[in-house]
This record gives structure tokens, C-alpha cells and sequence, in this order.
């Protein structure tokens, strides 16, 4: 008897579990049918409510466009643009043909603004010179330039070395930073930035700078000796620096750095004399009265001094 109930109750409860496996099957199918829906309707409304917003014509690069480049009818495209336009987003090819590139554009880029030079200004290093700033060219060679590193885009500190006026020869030269955070423009003739950052060999690199620092690298490039310091690009704080003597740097003395010539002091207005008194002696007037009584005649003598400037003023 016991065998017998011992099989019974065997296919009982395999039974009972392919019920709830059934049953767990079809919840899972009825929870991912739902999610299938619901997935495929916010696709469909997203597509939906992108394919309903307005689109508006904008003018992009047909091919990538390096700085410096003067725009063309080729280089320009008219693409379709949905939602909001960039800022400063060019719409018609004939407000860019003629312009010139002041930073690079790569195809299928809407063409904006500020990637452009004003109309009228150019093409090539004149096109990239921002209002207000100069450009100025100084001549280095491989150790002034730091071995060809110094490429467009980097930054640069400029040190200048010499003997500073009406200082003595024995402290030998001085070295000093008078620019700092200084960015260059082109090395030679190449105005493009060079992503991998290889060595570029020129005998001239233009910097930008402000019409004042324009004025400081004109006297030191012909009358002292530059050299040029590669920093990062993403530092630009400026440090205040005493600079070096040529002495100290054997003696191991710190030299102070020569201070500029103090104006002469004003000389003082000499004070005004005062005023000048005259004194004169009194003058004595001789005064003879004559007196006539009939046949009689008599004269008398009298004296008037007369009065001087000094009494007079008084």
C-alpha cells in the first residue's frame, strides 16, 4: 500500500509544476508584449514630432575646411535643419563665398559666424588676427624656437636677455620674462594647427599680441637676445618673476634686478627777492621871503624839506 501511494503522488506533483511554469511563461510573454508597445510608441511619437518640426535651409562645408581658406561656390553646401539653429548659423552661400576661414571646419559643419572672417578681411594669417591685435614677426632658429616645437596654436613666454642701461658690466647679463601667455599665429608660412603636435622648422614665427607688447618685441628682437619658452596651452595664469643675473648665477648671490632710472627731482623756484625800499635823504628847499614897508625893504630865509617816495607812500 505504501508503493502504491508513493507512485501516486509522483505525477501529481510533476503536474502541478508544469502548471506554474506555464503559468510564469505566459506572465513573462504578457510583460514583454506590453513593453514591446510601449517601447514602439514613444519611438513612433519622438519620430513623429521630429518629422513635424519646421526644417530651414543652412549653408555647410562641402570638405573640410582649413584655417586661412578663402570661401568659394565649392566649398559650400545647402542642408536641411531641424529645430534651432546654431548661433550665428550662416543661411545663404552668398553671405560666406569670399570670406576667409579663421578656424577649421570640417565637412558637413554649418557654417557660423564665428568661424569667419568680417567681409572684406581676407584670407590667410591677416584673416585670423582678432580686432584690436597685432601680429608680429620674430626671427629664431632651432634652440629659440625649442626645437621646431613652437607650432601654431601653442603658447609661449618670451625672455629677453641683455645688459640693462647705465648697469655695470660686472654683473654680466640679465635675463627677464616680458611676455607671457603669448599665442602664435603661424612658424613660417604654416598657419595650420598640428593636432599631434610634430615639430615644425621655420626661421620666423608670428605672435599675437597688443599693439603695447607689439612696441616691447620690436626693441628687444634688434637690440637683445630672445628666447622663447613652450608652456601648456591650458595654463595661463601669469607668474611674477625678478628675473637673473649672470653673476648670481656663479655666485649663488641673489642680485636684485636693476630698477628703473628715478626722474631727476624738480628744482626748486627761487623765492622772490623783496621789494626794494629806497631810502633817500630828505631834500632841504631854500625859500627867501622879501618884505617891502614903504621905503623900507626887508627879506627873510626859510627851509622846506620835501617829502621822500617812502612818506609818500605812506
Amino acid at each position: 500500500m505504501e508503493f502504491r501511494a508513493t507512485t501516486e503522488s509522483r505525477p501529481r506533483k510533476a503536474g502541478f509544476m508544469s502548471k506554474r511554469l506555464i503559468s510564469v511563461l505566459i506572465f513573462a510573454f504578457i510583460v514583454s508584449a506590453g513593453a514591446t508597445v510601449l517601447v514602439y510608441r514613444l519611438v513612433a511619437s519622438r519620430v513623429t514630432a521630429e518629422a513635424k518640426q519646421p526644417t530651414v535651409q543652412i549653408v555647410l562645408a562641402a570638405k573640410n575646411l582649413p584655417v586661412g581658406a578663402m570661401l568659394s561656390e565649392g566649398d559650400l553646401k545647402l542642408g536641411a535643419w531641424a529645430g534651432a539653429l546654431p548661433a550665428g548659423a550662416v543661411t545663404k552661400k552668398e553671405d560666406a563665398i569670399g570670406r576667409g576661414v579663421v578656424a577649421a571646419i570640417y565637412e558637413g559643419e554649418p557654417l557660423v559666424e564665428s568661424r569667419l572672417a568680417p567681409k572684406g578681411g581676407g584670407a590667410g594669417l591677416a584673416a585670423t588676427i582678432p580686432p584690436g591685435m597685432r601680429a608680429v614677426a620674430v626671427r629664431v632658429n632651432e634652440v629659440v624656437g625649442v626645437a621646431g616645437f613652437v607650432s601654431p596654436g601653442q603658447r609661449v613666454d618670451v625672455l629677453v636677455t641683455g645688459v640693462p642701461p647705465g648697469e655695470s658690466r660686472n654683473t654680466g647679463s640679465f635675463t627677464k620674462t616680458v611676455l607671457q601667455n603669448i599665442e602664435v599665429l603661424s612658424a613660417g608660412q604654416n598657419i595650420q594647427r598640428d593636432a599631434e603636435g610634430k615639430p615644425i622648422q621655420a626661421q620666423v614665427v608670428n605672435l599675437l599680441v597688443t599693439p603695447e607688447q607689439a612696441e616691447v618685441l620690436s626693441l628687444i628682437s634688434n637690440e637683445m637676445r630672445i628666447q622663447l619658452v613652450l608652456r601648456n596651452p591650458l595654463d595661463t595664469k601669469e607668474v611674477t618673476t625678478t628675473g637673473v643675473a649672470q653673476a648670481s648665477v656663479f655666485t649663488g648671490a641673489t642680485i636684485a634686478p636693476p630698477e628703473p632710472p628715478k626722474p631727476a627731482p624738480a628744482r626748486p623756484r627761487p623765492a622772490s627777492p623783496p621789494p626794494v625800499v629806497r631810502q633817500t635823504q630828505p631834500v632841504v628847499i631854500p625859500i627867501t621871503v622879501e618884505v617891502i614897508q614903504g621905503t623900507k625893504r626887508t627879506s627873510a630865509k626859510f627851509e622846506e624839506r620835501a617829502a621822500t617816495d617812502s612818506e609818500e607812500s605812506k
